[in-house]
């Protein structure tokens, strides 16, 4: 094993590169549309998603960067689906960004820029890497949550989302700095190793993984570390809510697996019990405040902090009863969740985009009122996006919720069948929230009268992201058995 091995870098050094050349590239465009800036941002991010597919297929673990850096099939499969993501957030985001004067190349380097810090994230195997992968990601979202200077809401956003994911790097950072000082090494690795010989202080270890828990759980943004969701999802532009509702929780979720499992995983009692809290937390606030919002951004923010639980959730059943045999079904449950998760997510805050057009944003709740008379494939889509956060079959949605369901009740524990029984509950209640759109759009009168005009290939994009959602339900042996085997793969290797 070469300590400088670069080769493990390419999908992140080509990232890089095109990063570069299409900030270059566009101060010689002059087109309003931003057009050759958007189709090589495209290309480029295609290209980083196939060389992370072509790794994933290739299934071996390599060491990088002095063993600072692992890429293996789970950090392979993480990174494409967010290259996935952004790239399908991106050809969302084109007309709105056009129509609000927001297209600029300042968006597309900073998305590419997120999306790196995702890559470095998905790919760490040292507590400074994480962290150098987490700020670039977070700057990056930062500066694009106020890409709209003279709006009042997007900048406040921009505030609220900066001062708080400020305070939750500080939170990480100091609970890595007590690992550090407790175990001696920065590598996740010989972290695992320390805490299995046992000879550690035990207090400094736990006071570490509280802390560490703390800034997972802002990046999840599940409670109580959700304060900044709502508004930061509610006043960003929404091209950048989705950016940072989408792709974003696949690194969040990669980090938590290298950090909890790959290193803590002799603290698994510690944090797990966390985990079960902030997972309660997150159904019972996320479910229960979305009843209440009129603006359906927000309405999504509250529901991104149920479905949150339900991913945490499945990490709580990773090691029972100090044994690890239910690790990989646990793991990779919340991984496929988080998956299906992000797919429906990609729908509905693009069909929110697709909507809105000059000076008006789709926002309201009530300006989905008799969508179905305007545009009735609009709203079949996005009932179809609606039934899948909802839970019900044959979508997505409902298998991923079954899949955590399953993880949670195989285990035979009293406390995991409860758990799973309150998951069941509260999936009732947001039912209930999800299933009140579908009626706006059905049965209300029409609020508006004007029709529902876009191009092309966001309606084309659209009815893809809706029959995803289907077939992907219908068919979802496929995409768990994928899951499951990163998963295997990762942890045996």
């Amino acid at each position: 094993m070469s300590s400088m091995n670069w080769a493990v870098l390419t999908p992140e050094i080509w990232l890089l590169v095109a990063a570069c050349v299409v900030l270059l590239v566009d101060l010689f465009v002059k087109d309003a549309q931003r057009g050759p800036t958007f189709w090589l941002t495209q290309l480029s991010i295609a290209v980083f998603a196939w060389l992370h597919v072509q790794g994933h297929n290739g299934g071996l673990t390599a060491y990088g960067m002095q063993g600072m850096v692992v890429v293996d099939p789970m950090g392979h499969l993480l990174a494409a689906f967010a290259a996935l993501a952004v790239m399908a957030t991106v050809a969302y985001a084109r007309p709105t960004l056009a129509s609000r004067d927001m297209a600029k190349g300042e968006f597309y380097l900073l998305t590419m820029l997120m999306l790196l810090g995702i890559s470095v994230m998905c790919s760490a195997n040292n507590f400074l890497v994480v962290y150098l992968g987490l700020e670039l990601m977070s700057l990056s979202l930062y500066a694009l949550t106020a890409l709209r200077r003279d709006h009042a809401v997007a900048t406040e956003a921009a505030m609220k989302y900066f001062v708080l994911g400020a305070l939750a790097s500080g939170f990480l950072l100091y609970g890595l700095s007590m690992m550090y000082g407790a175990t001696g090494t920065l590598e996740i690795p010989k972290t695992f190793e320390q805490i299995a010989a046992g000879s550690i202080n035990k207090e400094v270890l736990v006071f570490g993984v509280v802390f560490v828990v703390a800034g997972l759980g802002f990046k999840l943004g599940a409670v109580p570390f959700h304060m900044w969701v709502p508004d930061v999802y509610q006043g960003a532009p929404t091209a950048v809510t989705l950016l940072i509702g989408g792709a974003p929780k696949f690194a969040a979720f990669a980090i938590t697996i290298r950090l909890l499992v790959e290193g803590m995983l002799g603290l698994a009692i510690d944090w797990q019990q966390m985990f079960i809290v902030m997972a309660v937390g997150s159904l019972v606030v996320g479910n229960v405040a979305a009843i209440a919002q009129t603006n359906l951004k927000r309405m999504l923010a509250y529901s991104t902090i149920a479905q949150m639980g339900f991913v945490v959730l499945g990490l709580t059943a990773g090691v029972v009863s100090g044994n690890t045999l239910s690790a990989a079904n646990a793991y990779s449950s919340s991984m496929f969740y988080l998956v299906a998760y992000v797919l429906t997510t990609l729908g509905t805050f693009g069909l929110v985009m697709f909507l809105s057009r000059q000076g008006f944003e789709s926002e309201e709740i009530a300006d989905l009122a008799g969508l179905a008379r305007r545009a009735p494939w609009v709203a079949g889509v996005m009932t179809v996006f609606m039934f899948s956060l909802a839970g019900v079959p044959p979508m997505i949605g409902f298998f991923a919720k079954l899949s955590v369901i399953q993880a949670l009740v195989t285990t035979n524990q009293a406390l995991y069948v409860w758990l799973a029984v309150a998951a069941v509950l509260f999936s009732l209640v947001g039912a209930y929230y999800y299933l009140r759109i579908v009626k706006v759009m059905w049965f209300d009168e029409p609020g508006q009268t004007s029709p529902v005009q876009q191009g092309q290939g966001v309606t084309a994009l659209l009815a893809a992201n809706g029959a995803a959602v289907l077939l992907f339900g219908l068919f979802s042996g496929g995409l768990m058995a994928l899951c499951r085997d990163a998963i295997q793969r990762t942890f045996t290797t």
